[in-house]
């Protein structure tokens, strides 16, 4: 007898965060990236649950790591994992922790958490893909926060000058950066030779056309603005 599982939407994410219980859920942090997320897996990333070691998949970086209840709630829906197993998120048996690893859960590139140092390492994936001739991209998704560390200035930076066009950075803005950027986030970008473009972070038609617009030889950075986190 052949079992039919019913496909998850959209409109399944907000039940499948709610099974996920627990004290530490950084809910704002959370909810902020959750369209971008989906947008990304179901339209954008070229990854197949099935073969997560595929060494020509796409890359997606997660360095926005705190609160990652929408991250495994679109991975379960799209079936990297038993949507069971959200239920036992933050338990100290469960391969779901208050930040992913690597090590634990199918799909996930990076153990992050760490505010700052995931646009590093998307750039260097991004580097070693390019040196073997690879078509997989690299996504890297960033709070608006965490661009005031140092090494995500070095990062961007190096990114343009390297002429990254394999790379693009979501960059989710919540409006909760200590002191804003001149010009807007995107400017920061720009600055560095980037392409870049500022869209709602909630309008999935609009998020899905940056992702898809040509840069060559230039990284890309989308900026998705949402409610504020106050």
């Amino acid at each position: 007898m052949t079992v039919t599982i019913p496909t998850l939407g959209y409109t399944d994410l907000r039940r499948l965060m709610d099974l996920q219980l627990g004290d530490e859920k950084h809910t704002p942090s959370a909810t902020s990236t959750l369209d971008v997320l989906w947008v990304l897996y179901d339209r954008i990333l070229r990854i197949d649950p099935d073969h997560t070691d595929d060494p020509d998949r796409d890359r997606f970086v997660l360095s926005k790591g705190h609160g990652p209840m929408a991250y495994y709630a679109v991975l379960a829906a799209k079936r990297f994992f038993d949507v069971e197993t959200l239920r036992s998120f933050g338990r100290y048996d469960s391969p779901l922790g208050y930040h992913p690893d690597r090590n634990l859960v199918p799909g996930v590139e990076i153990s992050s958490g760490s505010l700052g140092h995931g646009l590093g390492i998307a750039v260097g994936m991004a580097l070693g893909l390019r040196a073997r001739h690879s078509p997989a991209r690299v996504f890297c998704l960033v709070g608006d926060a965490e661009l005031d560390e140092g090494s995500n200035h070095e990062a961007i930076a190096f990114a343009g000058r390297a002429r990254l066009d394999n790379l693009t950075v979501v960059a989710v803005d919540n409006q909760s950066s200590s002191h804003g950027w001149p010009g807007g986030l995107a400017a920061r970008f720009s600055l560095e030779a980037w392409s870049s473009a500022t869209v709602d972070g909630r309008d999935h038609a609009a998020l899905g056309r940056a992702f898809e617009i040509e840069h060559v030889g230039r990284p890309r950075a989308v900026v998705a603005v949402v409610e504020s986190k106050a």
